[in-house]
């Protein structure tokens, strides 16, 4: 079926949309990331999810259409950590490529995937190379112990498009939730998803318990899948749609607040030098995050041993 009529459909306003099926979802997206949509249509699409919001079914659509298509990251016996890499740094610094680093001095293979949606918020990518660390200019294997900052127009360049609708009409829709909850691997891979409102936190546990996708899920710093170096996030776990709480939420005031670096790329990648050599305490929120990936990470090896 043409976009068009999955427009009529969805872009009935808030009470009077229609929700898609799985199948009818993953053929709209299909569309989408295939090009085969004009720029009108595409923003239609867009206004019109934004309105009315996903389902899980509809995103469990999506996600079908986008793992058909991607190019995946060569998986292992051990799972890829992933950490989608979108929001970017606003008021409080990016410490996402902190938590890649640190879990790769671990031993563990980190995916971080990213690209700007935001002009003014400093990136992932920007923060990686002032680390040194360039872009993978393709799709490659990560072997333990190392991290990878791989351009989502790399893994899909249609997707790379549908989040460039952001810069033209100013608001999100759903190709932003779908690269925090895909899989861009092909095998095992452990998904740290993250949100900023609790409505999200609500939808991507549906999603991530209908899908059966190994994830963590917390509030992130500012959206990003790192945890606030000033205060312990709750941490769930979902393992084959069961879904397990592993960290509990920080309740009352804070007793003391961590020495943070300014928010510019160079500042934050000074830090993050000095919390890997030791000059500096890793937060103790994001320690304890590390701590749940790697357990997750163990479970997964202890149960195919």
């Amino acid at each position: 079926m043409g976009i068009s009529q999955y427009i009529k459909e969805i872009g009935r306003g808030k009470d009077g949309a229609r929700a898609l099926t799985r199948a009818q979802a993953a053929d709209l997206m299909g569309q989408v990331l295939d090009g085969q949509v004009s720029d009108l249509e595409l923003g239609g699409f867009c206004l019109a999810m934004r309105i009315k919001g996903e389902t899980p079914e509809e995103m469990a659509g999506f996600l079908d259409a986008t793992h058909a298509r991607l190019q995946r990251v060569p998986g292992a016996r051990q799972p890829v950590v992933v950490l989608p890499s979108y929001n970017g740094a606003r008021k409080l610094p990016l410490l996402t490529p902190l938590l890649a680093l640190w879990l790769a001095r671990q031993g563990a293979a980190v995916l971080v995937h990213g690209t700007p949606t935001e002009d003014k918020r400093v990136t992932a990518e920007a923060v990686f190379g002032a680390l040194g660390i360039a872009p993978a200019t393709q799709v490659a294997a990560i072997a333990p112990g190392t991290c990878a900052f791989v351009p989502t127009e790399a893994l899909l360049p249609g997707l790379k498009r549908l989040l460039d609708v952001r810069r033209s009409v100013g608001l999100r829709n759903p190709g932003h939730s779908l690269v925090k909850l895909m899989n861009p691997v092909a095998g095992p891979a452990l998904i740290v998803g993250s949100y900023t409102h609790p409505e999200y936190a609500l939808s991507m546990a549906e999603t991530f318990a209908l899908t059966g996708t190994h994830a963590l899920l917390l509030r992130g710093t500012e959206g990003e899948p790192v945890a606030d170096a000033r205060r312990q996030p709750r941490i769930e776990a979902f393992r084959d749609g069961t879904r397990t709480e592993r960290v509990a939420a920080q309740e009352g005031p804070l007793a003391q607040l961590p020495d943070l670096p300014a928010i510019d790329a160079a500042s934050t990648a000074s830090y993050i030098r000095a919390v890997l050599s030791g000059q500096a305490p890793l937060p103790a929120p994001i320690a304890r995050q590390a701590d749940c990936i790697l357990a997750e990470i163990r479970h997964h090896e202890t149960a195919i041993a």
